[in-house]
C-alpha cells in the first residue's frame, strides 16, 4: 500500500508528536540567507554558524533525500520540582533525547522504526537535528518563530523539534494562525540577563547565558559577563518565560521520568562539593552539553552562582573548594574568595 503525507502525519500525532508538517528539500534553501544575515549582524559568531550552512543544501550529504519531516514534541507538561527552577532550564531537565525511558525518546524511535517499515530511507540526527529545525518547522507551517528565536506552536515554545529526512518527494504544509508578536512588544529582550537578544530576531549565540553555561564559558574568570547569570548553573528561561504567548502554557500535568530524584539533591553546594564519580553518573548524562570528561564545569558554574547569588553559608563550601583535584576549580574558588574578601573590606 503506498504510504502518503497524510498518512505519515497522522501516524506522528497518534504515535505522541503535537504537530508534524512535510516539506521537500529545496524548502531549505533561504536558510542560508537568513545564516548569513546573522553572521554579518555578529560577525563574532562566524565561525561558529559556518558549518551551519550545510542545512540549506541536505542533498550535497544525502543525494537521495527527497523530503523532511518535522515533528514537534510538547514538554511543557512536565512538572518542575521547586528547587530546580530557575537553575537548569525547563529543555535540559525534561531532554528527552537521550533519555530511553521518557516518552520523548520512545515517540522518536517508534516514528522512525514506523517510516523505515514503511520502506523509507531514512536520516536523522536525535541529538542536535540534521537540519535547521526551527527553520524546517516554520517551513512547515507547524509553528512560528517570535522575536526571542524560539519556536512556537499554539502551546507556546515549550517543544522540541526534530526532523527525518526520506527518500520520496511528499509534502504536507500545515496552515496554522498562530498571532505573529505585537510590533511594540520587547518583553523578550527586557528580560535576556546579557543583553544577548539585542534586536527582534538576532540573538548573539557568544554572549547567551544558555551558551554560556554550556558550549562556552570555559573560563569563567574572564567572562565578563558572568555577573548576569543570576541563578542559572545549566541553561536559561528568562527570554521565554517573560513571553506573553508562553503565559499560562506550562500545564505540569505529568512527571518527566526520574526527575524528581534526580533533582533531589541539586544545590549549588552540592554540585561544588560532589564527588566527580557522581557528577559522571547522574549529572552528566542528563546536562550532557558539558561533556564527559569536562564535570568540572558544572563546579566552576555553580561556584559562579554562587557568588552571584552570595550568602554567608557559601562560605565553608567555597572554601573547600580551593582544594578540589581539578585546578579549574580551585582556580575559580580561589578567585570568588578574593573577591568575597575584598567586599569585606570595602
Amino acid at each position: 500500500m503506498e504510504i502518503t503525507a497524510l498518512d505519515i502525519v497522522n501516524k506522528a500525532m497518534e504515535l505522541g508528536f503535537d504537530k508534524c508538517g512535510i516539506i521537500p528539500v529545496q524548502m531549505m534553501s533561504d536558510y542560508e540567507m537568513r545564516l548569513e544575515e546573522r553572521m554579518e549582524h555578529f560577525p563574532q559568531t562566524r565561525d561558529k554558524y559556518e558549518p551551519f550552512r550545510s542545512f540549506a543544501h541536505l542533498q550535497n550529504d544525502y543525494s537521495w533525500a527527497k523530503a523532511i519531516v518535522v515533528v514537534s514534541f510538547w514538554y511543557g507538561k512536565y512538572g518542575i520540582p521547586n528547587n530546580l527552577q530557575n537553575y537548569v532550564a525547563k529543555y535540559y531537565l525534561t531532554d528527552g533525547r537521550r533519555n530511553p525511558n521518557s516518552e520523548g525518546y520512545q515517540t522518536s524511535t517508534r516514528f522512525e522504526k514506523y517510516l523505515v517499515d514503511c520502506g523509507f530511507q531514512v536520516a536523522t540526527d536525535r541529538d542536535f537535528g540534521i537540519t535547521a529545525l526551527r527553520w524546517a518547522g516554520m517551513q512547515a507551517g507547524i509553528g512560528i518563530i517570535r522575536k526571542n528565536n524560539f519556536f512556537y506552536t499554539e502551546k507556546g515554545s515549550y517543544q522540541y523539534l526534530e526532523a527525518f529526512l526520506i527518500d520520496q518527494p511528499l509534502q504536507y504544509i500545515v496552515k496554522n494562525e498562530i498571532r505573529p508578536c505585537a510590533d511594540k512588544c520587547n518583553l523578550c529582550m527586557r528580560a535576556c540577563p546579557t543583553g544577548s537578544l539585542e534586536a527582534p530576531y538576532m540573538m548573539c549565540r557568544n554572549t547567551c547565558v544558555s551558551c554560556l553555561t554550556t558550549w562556552d564559558g570555559w573560563n569563567l574568570m574572564e567572562e565578563p559577563l558572568r555577573n548576569k547569570f543570576g541563578k542559572w548553573v545549566y541553561g536559561c528561561d528568562d527570554c521565554q518565560d517573560a513571553c506573553p504567548y508562553n503565559r499560562n502554557v506550562w500545564k505540569n500535568s505529568e512527571q518527566f521520568p526520574e526527575l524528581e530524584e534526580w533533582g533531589k539533591d541539586f544545590t549549588y553546594a552540592k554540585i561544588v562539593l560532589s564527588d566527580y564519580n557522581w557528577l559522571r553518573s547522574v549529572i552528566q548524562p542528563k546536562l550532557w552539553y558539558i561533556p564527559k570528561g569536562k564535570e568540572w564545569r558544572y563546579k566552576t558554574n555553580a561556584l559562579n552562582a554562587m557568588w552571584n547569588n552570595y550568602d554567608p553559608e557559601y562560605l565553608p563550601v567555597i572554601k573547600k573548594a580551593c582544594f578540589d583535584e581539578y585546578a579549574e576549580v580551585r582556580d575559580m574558588a580561589k578567585w570568588v574568595l578574593g573577591i568575597i574578601e575584598k567586599h569585606k573590606g570595602d
